[in-house]
């Protein structure tokens, strides 16, 4: 086994996991996940897990167990239900006029006011409006399991297509293609970090001179997007 540490958050998911499942310790679970993702395990990896892969693992170490247990745990592993939701950020009062020239901002989560979230996998989105004067939490937006004949990240992507720029710890691809046709800007923070702090970095450069995709966004015309792209060149 590696001896690479994992993270509280994914330890957690895992002894839930395992309370699903009879006569299962945490260190048989690793086990099983050890064959199918490697380990240590990671968000971006548990994210991909599917039941049937899941029961024939590990010469088929779960094959006995309850399908509706197996369920459960397999959804707890990808950060889809089981966690205490504890210690979520209360939403500010808003309404739409409210902050004039601003953006919405998504900010994928997992615990508290923390961006800390794989798109794929977390477990909601904490939703901003930013301007250059000022940050508002106007929403925290749970995220569960997609319907089954739903594209899982085009259908994440439409719980935020009202936000304009989406930040994430990480964030594949074909997940990042699908935020995109929505007109979301994606921006990955893998050191990730407190939410708030993040949007009031966003904050000052909305005060100072917004690169031009910024500027389109906050509703900025074209003289003035090319005006703050010359005086970037020139800074």
């Amino acid at each position: 086994m590696s001896d690479q540490p994992i993270s509280r958050e994914l330890a957690l998911r895992i002894g839930l996991a395992a309370r699903h499942l009879p006569d299962t310790e945490p260190a048989r679970l690793l086990r099983v996940l050890a064959e199918l993702v490697g380990l240590p395990p990671s968000e971006e990896k548990l994210a991909t897990l599917r039941v049937k892969e899941f029961r024939s693992a590990a010469d088929g170490e779960f094959n006995d167990a309850d399908t509706g247990a197996l369920k459960r745990a397999v959804a707890c592993l990808r950060g889809e239900e089981g966690v205490e939701e504890s210690g979520l950020p209360a939403s500010e009062p808003y309404a739409e006029g409210d902050m004039p020239v601003s953006i919405r901002v998504a900010c994928a989560s997992n615990g508290g006011e923390l961006l800390d979230g794989h798109f794929g996998s977390c477990r909601r989105f904490l939703v901003y409006q930013v301007s250059a004067g000022e940050v508002r939490l106007v929403d925290v937006r749970g995220v569960g399991a997609a319907p089954a004949d739903a594209d899982k990240n085009d259908w994440r992507a439409g719980l935020i297509d009202d936000c304009h720029v989406l930040f994430v710890a990480s964030i594949g691809g074909p997940a990042a293609a699908k935020v995109v046709k929505r007109e979301i800007h994606p921006i990955k923070r893998p050191d990730g970090g407190n939410a708030r702090e993040r949007m009031e970095q966003l904050r000052d450069v909305i005060a100072g001179s917004p690169p031009p995709w910024l500027a389109k966004a906050m509703g900025q015309d074209a003289e003035a997007r090319v005006r703050f792209e010359r005086e970037a060149e020139e800074a």
